[in-house]
């Protein structure tokens, strides 16, 4: 099965099936103070789990939410190096590769996400949706890219 992309309209915490793992960018300082990192920091909290992680600019820290079947995944895309920078492309892309390695090593096939890098980090949306589908062409699985307005 080839990889399948979508946009839907819709709330990206309740829309998807609570399995679904969850994905979205964030700094390496994992100050998280605005847009949607604000209801992932307050919803998953484990900032410190998350910083014992190291991970940096390119790379990708994540969460197991235990008390669904499959354990749900949260992952959490470091793009930047502080929260007031923006990423660059190459981490960014950098960032996916990783999203991927990530999913094919959990055995996640089903991603839920919001307009990563085209809101606050202000990276071309055109740009962004190709990466996507770039890096996670011939992946198994399923990504739905949620928008609110």
């Amino acid at each position: 099965m080839p990889l399948e992309f979508e946009e839907l309209q819709g709330d990206l915490f309740s829309s998807p099936d609570p399995t679904d793992a969850l994905a979205h960018c964030v700094s390496e300082d994992l100050h998280m103070g605005k847009g949607i990192a604000v209801p992932f920091k307050e919803l998953f909290g484990q900032v410190d789990h998350l910083r014992s992680q190291r991970c940096g600019p390119g790379q990708v820290a994540y969460l197991t939410v235990p008390d669904t079947d499959p354990p749900r995944r949260i992952f959490y895309m470091i793009t930047k190096r502080r929260y007031y920078d923006k990423p660059t492309r190459v981490d960014f892309t950098s960032s996916l590769r990783d999203l991927r390695r990530l999913c094919e090593e959990l055995g996640v096939t089903t991603l839920a996400i919001p307009r990563i890098g085209s809101g606050l980090d202000r990276l071309p949306k055109a740009w962004v949706d190709r990466q996507i589908r770039d890096v996670f062409e011939g992946w198994d699985g399923r990504i739905r890219m949620y928008y609110l307005e």
